[in-house]
């Protein structure tokens, strides 16, 4: 774990303002690839810390399971556009499973949601947004089991939506879509997300307030009986 602190500092202060600086220096339209090696950048501990676990084989196939369950729970509601439970099954997964594991979840269930959805430069950009939801969670539930009762979860998981994970996606929309940066352009992108982010944030609360509870003891139950590693 101390490799991946250390790989973390290095990417964090040393590797990211690098390709800012670059960026900068760059013309054009190159805030795309900016963006897109900055998101990647700060994937990279995430992996690490998890491969750096060794999961078992079991271990690695619950969390294939999680994510598909995720991929499909965002195709099942394709009908709904912005109803998104995906987030909910994603925190459900970091709180069961830690923080790092819910960050992979999210980011792979995303990916291959977007199979379906339609791959694009904004993926980078969703596979983080997706996976911090389920970092997030992991980081403040998984050790705090008595907090997780249905309203808190469901609180919890509808203002990480509206005031995290919905204004990152956001920030896509303002590098993908603006040509000249100004805090009144900025700001418009920003309010226009405002409805969708509701939506979403209700999606994955009525998602951590019906099934929650229910799918964190049966995960936990998996994790004791087989002796899983994450």
């Amino acid at each position: 774990m101390k490799k991946v602190r250390l790989v973390s500092l290095l990417i964090f202060f040393i590797l990211i303002p690098a390709t800012l600086i670059l960026g900068s220096r760059l013309t054009g339209r190159v805030y795309y690839l900016i963006s897109t090696l900055v998101i990647l950048e700060i994937m990279i501990p995430f992996f690490l810390s998890l491969e750096m676990k060794k999961p078992d084989a079991l271990s690695l196939c619950i969390l294939a399971v999680m994510a598909a369950l995720a991929a499909i729970s965002r195709a099942a509601f394709i009908f709904v556009p912005g109803f998104k439970p995906i987030t909910g099954i994603i925190m459900i997964t970091g709180i069961a499973y830690g923080a790092e594991t819910g960050f992979l979840t999210g980011a792979l269930g995303l990916f291959a949601s977007n199979f379906l959805f339609g791959q694009g430069p904004w993926t980078p950009w969703q596979m983080f947004a997706y996976g911090f939801a389920g970092f997030m969670a992991g980081l403040v539930f998984h050790k705090r089991r008595h907090w997780c009762r249905p309203p808190v979860l469901a609180i919890f998981g509808f203002l990480g939506i509206l005031c995290v994970v919905g204004p990152l996606l956001d920030t896509c929309t303002v590098f993908s879509v603006l040509t000249t940066f100004t805090p009144k352009s900025i700001l418009v992108i920003y309010a226009q997300g405002v409805p969708i982010n509701i939506l979403h944030a209700l999606g994955c609360a009525v998602t951590l307030l019906l099934i929650g509870r229910p799918l964190i003891e049966k995960l936990d139950r998996l994790q004791h009986k087989y002796g899983l590693r994450f």
